[in-house]
Parts: C-alpha cells; structure tokens; sequence
C-alpha cells in the first residue's frame, strides 16, 4: 500500500505592514458603518424637518417655520462636522429640553395673559369665516355649478366650474382660486394639477367631510360660498351676517342688529350681546385679577389653597414620621425576619399609585365597599362623600401610599450614621431618646430634608390621587366653576381648563402661573433653611 498522507506546510505569520493593513482596513468599514448610520438618522430628522416645515408654510406660521428650518440645518452642520465633539452629544439633549420644558413654560406663561378658552380658539379671520358660515343660507336662484371633490395632503376641496366654463379650486380655509389645464369632462372639470379627485365611492364614504365644505367664493366672506350635499353639484350659500371689516362690524340682515369688535374679542352689541365663537387677543393680567376679584371664584380659591397647603403638609409629615418609625424599628440587628419585613412594608410603593388609588376608591365605597361591608360589619359610612371624611380618607389613602419612599429614605440615612455615634453619646451618659433627638435626628435631616422638600412639592401637585380617588368631591354647590372639597390647586386647573361647558384655558394658565410661583418660593426659601443642617456635617 502507498501511504498518501500529505503535510501541510506552515502559514507564515503576517507582517508588520499586513497587520497595519488590516487595522487600516477594519477601521475604515467601522467609518463607514457609522457614517452610514448618521446619514440614515440625519435622513430622517431632515424628513421630519421638511414635513413640519411644508405643514407650516401652508399655515403661514413663518416665525415657527424660520425656527424649524434653523434648528434642521444647525444640527445637520454640527452631525457632518468633524470638529463640533462636545455639540454632538449636547445637541439632542438641549433640543428635548427646550422642546418638553421651556417652550411648554413659555407657551403657558403666553396663555395666561390672553383668554384663549372655549369660544376663543383662532384668530379673528378664522372667527369671521366660522360666523360667516353658520349664518349661510342657499340662494334660491343661484346656479347650479358642476364641482369635483379633490384631495391634496388630506385637505379635502372642491374643484368648480362656473357657468361661463372658468375652473377654480378652493377649501375650507382658502376661497377659489381660479387654475388652469384642467381636464373636462363635457362641462366639468374632473381633475386638475396637484390635486387628487375622489372617486364617487370615495365621496360616499366621507360623506359628512364633503358636506361640511364650504369653499368661499372669492376673498370677501360677504360674496357667499360654495357648498354641495352630494359631491356633484354645487351651489352659492350667503350668510345671513354682514361683516365690514374697514369698521369692525358684524350686522345681522334680518334684526339690523350691529355687533361690534369692541376689543374683548367677539362681536358685540350694544345690550353686551356676544357673537360666538370670537378669537383670542392679549388680556395682559385680567385673568389673575380676576383670579382673585370674582367672588364666584375667589371663595373657591381660597378653601382649595389652603387644603392644598394642608394637604401637602400633612403628607409629608406623616408619611416622614412613620416611615422613620418603621426604619428605627427595623434598623435593630436584633429583629429576626427583617428583609421579609422590608419587603412587605415597600409592597405599596410596588404598585402603580394610580391604580392603588382606585382599589381604596373601591373598598370605600359606601354601598358596596370592602371596608363597610367586611370591616365594619355593614356600615354605611360616606368616606368619599362627606367633605371631612374625604379629606381623612385621601390623607389615609395617600400615608399607605407615602410611607414606603419615606422608610427606605430613613432606612439608609440611618445606616449611614457611624456607630460610633451613638457609642460616644452613652459613654457620655445619654439615654436612648436623647441621643435619637440631640444626635442622629439632626444628622438624619441632612440627608432627608430635600427630600422633604421634594415630597412636599410633589404633594402640593399629587393629581394622580385626587383625580383618580375622590375627583375632587364632593362638589361646592355655590361656585361657578367645577370644584370640590377635596380638589388640590392641581385638579382644579384641569377642571377649570379641561371640563365643563366652557374651558377657560387662560384662567387655567394663570392658575398654572401662581402655583409655580408659590412653589418655587417655598422650595427656594426651605433649601437655603436646610443650609444650616451641613454645618452638622
């Protein structure tokens, strides 16, 4: 037999410029994958920048239009700069913030000085059109005019052709425009340039989006405009209203009535009558001054402030005290079972608060809650509808709540405490509660007490609780607007901005305004108190 083993011959090791090579090759795909990478984010926020920047154009938003544009080509300057290291990581944390926090101060702080609220939403053209329109009657001679639904980026229009074979398009918010090279059909126009027509099963499905199309005729609301109930035909509705813009009036053909832009606003005659809606204006500070005149507000106010102080307070104090009770009580190396302990007592702090808030909103029930029928033996006791005993069960509701944040807290400030401490202070002849008051107390509150003050801060804002507990009843019944015993200054500007028939959002904003301010000032005064606590240090 012939032996046919072969042997292989050894690889040589790579030379110094191979493996230079190498190195060179693989940093120069890792480049390349991440420029990649770049273009394909900058590609999208560029895409999102172009969207937002067509979207405003066609509103005329210039000042918010200039700011896109800028902020799209800064950040594509500083992403294909080599040189802008430190920007690159900054730039999208600035953008968030000032996105997310300052626009939204700023653009509450704005709200708060106009009476931007319901009947006060757009501008005053946009209050004229809408007047305008809802007075629009049909012509009883007009013309029938052949119209084309159309489309262009969602915005439904029609497309008409007037007797005389002239074609215009127009929509809601823009009259008719006449166009060119449309394409007829016999003696309608069907399709134009730019726009997309509706077929007629189209049509069919958004029929009450085409019903409520009302293209004005040309410029001058007082020309009328063209409505159509079926898609196809149209017809040249007038309004009823008269409006003269170089005088600033409103006139009511059948009552003679003139209503006048008196500066509040909305039309208005001469007996304080309102055409509805009106459009915003700057108020400057009447709705803090009115905040704190109208008596139907003012007294609500005032019982909603100090419950909200009271219920802050005793909230923190509370759960504070108790949680330093059970972190004492813990803290003794002697217990036995003290992580299973630990875990049960932080259970609460577990749990979503919202959704524990509607578990105790369901065992206080009073007909068929778990703490009458089961604990109490059948009783019918109103926790959440009596204005006192609401008060103490959201005050219970939210120690359950509180505690655990606040035993953790004490339980590893505590810990933290040298042991050495508490032995100088028994060599020194002290007794246990002394040493706890005089020594580890003051030493505790240096770490704890921002935090109270934090806690304190979110109390003062604690919706979720109110909100999802008690909605803030029971209800005043002699106040104008829709707030409880138990409301926090919190939900009562949600409910004076999101509830009821009318929302104030300027009101509501000016609410906003002072409750920044009242918290800021109490926040900045306890922190330069609690500067005292570090000489302990």
């Amino acid at each position: 037999m012939t032996d046919t083993t072969t042997t292989t011959e050894p690889q040589t090791p790579p030379t110094k410029r191979q493996r230079q090579a190498a190195s060179i090759a693989e940093s120069a795909s890792q480049r390349i994958g991440w420029m990649l990478l770049k273009i394909l984010l900058l590609a999208v926020v560029d895409a999102v920048a172009l969207y937002a920047a067509f979207v405003l154009f066609t509103h005329q938003e210039w000042l918010v239009l200039a700011l896109v544009v800028a902020v799209a080509v800064l950040v594509n300057y500083i992403y294909f700069s080599r040189k802008r290291v430190a920007a690159k990581y900054l730039t999208p944390g600035i953008i968030f913030l000032i996105l997310f926090q300052v626009f939204t101060l700023l653009y509450t702080g704005y709200i708060g000085f106009t009476n931007y609220g319901t009947g006060h939403n757009g501008s005053k053209d946009q209050a004229v059109s809408a007047l305008m329109a809802s007075a629009q009657e049909r012509v009883e001679d007009s013309p029938t005019f052949p119209v084309t639904v159309v489309e262009q980026f969602g915005t439904l229009g029609l497309l008409v052709t007037d007797p005389d074979g002239d074609v215009s398009v127009g929509t809601n918010e823009q009259p008719l425009q006449e166009v060119d090279g449309a394409e007829m059909d016999g003696d309608r126009a069907v399709s134009v340039d730019g726009w997309e027509s509706l077929t007629f099963a189209q049509v069919l499905a958004r029929s009450s989006e085409v019903e409520k199309l009302s293209v004005d005729f040309s410029d001058d609301p007082n020309d009328g405009a063209i409505r159509t109930p079926d898609g196809q035909s149209g017809f040249l509705y007038v309004s009823t209203l008269e409006y003269d813009e170089a005088a600033g009036t409103m006139t009511d053909a059948r009552s003679g009535t003139v209503y006048s832009d008196n500066g509040t606003g909305a039309f208005t005659a001469e007996d304080g009558e309102q055409l509805l809606p009106g459009w915003q204006i700057t108020v400057g500070f009447d709705n803090f001054v009115r905040a704190v005149t109208d008596s139907s507000i003012r007294g609500p106010l005032i019982s909603v402030t100090l419950w909200t102080f009271a219920f802050a307070l005793i909230s923190v104090a509370t759960t504070f005290f108790l949680g330093l009770l059970l972190a004492i009580v813990f803290n003794n190396t002697r217990m036995r079972f003290r992580n299973g302990y630990r875990i049960l007592l932080i259970l609460p702090y577990a749990f979503p608060a919202f959704l524990s808030a509607l578990v105790w909103a369901g065992m206080m029930n009073e007909s068929f809650g778990f703490l009458n029928q089961v604990v109490f033996g059948g009783a019918s006791i109103p926790w959440l509808t009596d204005p006192v005993l609401a008060k103490v069960s959201v005050l219970i509701v939210n120690l359950w709540l509180g505690f655990p944040y606040m035993f953790l807290v004490c339980m590893g400030a505590l810990q933290g405490i040298p042991e050495e401490v508490n032995e100088a202070g028994v060599m020194d002849g002290a007794n246990p509660w002394q040493i706890f008051r005089q020594i580890k107390l003051p030493l505790l509150l240096v770490t704890v007490a921002p935090l109270l003050i934090s806690s304190f801060a979110f109390n003062f804002n604690n919706f979720n609780l109110i909100y999802m507990l008690t909605g803030g009843g029971p209800r005043f019944t002699d106040v104008s607007i829709p707030v409880g015993h138990t409301d926090i200054l919190i939900s009562m500007v949600y409910k004076v901005a999101f509830t009821g028939q009318t929302r104030d959002y300027g009101l509501a904003s000016a609410f906003t305004i002072l409750i920044f301010v009242v918290v800021a000032a109490i926040s900045i005064i306890s922190f330069r108190k609690t500067k005292a606590l570090e000489e302990l240090n």
